[in-house]
């Protein structure tokens, strides 16, 4: 349960939280959009101090139905960002939330501590080599399709048994091509119905067989504000709930938009630990 990340090794067997900054125009929750230079740096310095060990950019909003976008925009958004935070932070973890090979490559050339492939290879076969040349943890997730055609493609005989074999397969794949830090994220929200959603939270703990660490993202999603009939702007105290659900469960890395109330999270589900 430990990931090697730039030669800092960090022990996920305590739970640590990864903050969200979308160097996009169209990501779903507004307020993680940030754009210009001061923006980002805000964002970052304000995650760092409240607790994040780790910050996940992303160039490509990859809500359902978003429009695609060339990889050469992708790398415009996002190295300007990884080298700004790493001049002024230079200890930070960046993760780069991508699935291209060649947008993996130049943000790991640029400082990048982690790869995060929402689609474990899928859409770039490339992907995972580029990983395993560059020896980064690699957060493979669950999805079908493409961001654009996954919400059709939620139709499963059985749900868990069909996760858990897609990551047998993937992990293997990585192994394979000697990848050392693997972490899986069922993928809340990507090609999966509401009931299906919480479904997988329900029996997130299935996925400790696996014996890697999890990663759950769930902050602000659909299945929280949908349920609650409200917004992504209002649903800070269901992703707050849902992740402490999480947390039981096994979660290691709880992916959001809000760093403190996450770290709190953490900090009141280890005291009940050490407690037992």
């Amino acid at each position: 349960m430990t990931i090697n990340c730039k030669g800092k090794l960090i022990n996920l067997n305590t739970p640590k939280v990864m903050g969200v900054i979308n160097t996009t125009p169209n990501s779903f929750y507004a307020k993680s959009r940030k754009t210009s230079a001061e923006d980002i740096l805000k964002q970052a310095e304000s995650m760092l101090a409240a607790g994040a060990t780790f910050l996940d950019l992303g160039g490509y909003s990859t809500q359902p139905g978003a429009p695609t976008i060339s990889e050469t925009e992708e790398i415009n958004r996002v190295l300007p960002a990884i080298e700004l935070i790493l001049k002024n932070f230079p200890e930070a973890l960046i993760s780069i939330d991508t699935f291209r090979a060649q947008v993996a490559d130049k943000s790991v050339a640029s400082g990048a501590a982690i790869i995060n492939d929402i689609s474990a290879g899928s859409l770039d076969p490339k992907l995972m080599q580029t990983v395993a040349e560059h020896q980064v943890p690699y957060i493979m997730m669950h999805m079908r399709g493409t961001p654009q055609n996954m919400k059709e493609l939620d139709t499963y005989e059985n749900l868990l048994q069909e996760i858990l074999f897609y990551f047998s397969g993937k992990i293997k794949t990585a192994r394979n091509l000697g990848i050392n830090d693997v972490i899986i994220d069922p993928g809340f929200g990507f090609a999966k119905n509401l009931k299906q959603n919480f479904e997988l939270l329900n029996h997130l703990e299935l996925f400790k067989n696996l014996e890697l660490p999890i990663l759950a993202g769930l902050s602000r999603k659909s299945m929280i504000y949908k349920t609650l009939e409200t917004t992504a702007a209002e649903a800070l105290n269901g992703t707050t709930i849902l992740n402490t659900i999480a947390l039981t469960k096994g979660a290691s890395i709880l992916r959001v938009h809000d760093v403190k109330e996450a770290v709190e999270c953490v900090k009141l589900f280890n005291q009940l630990q050490s407690n037992n």
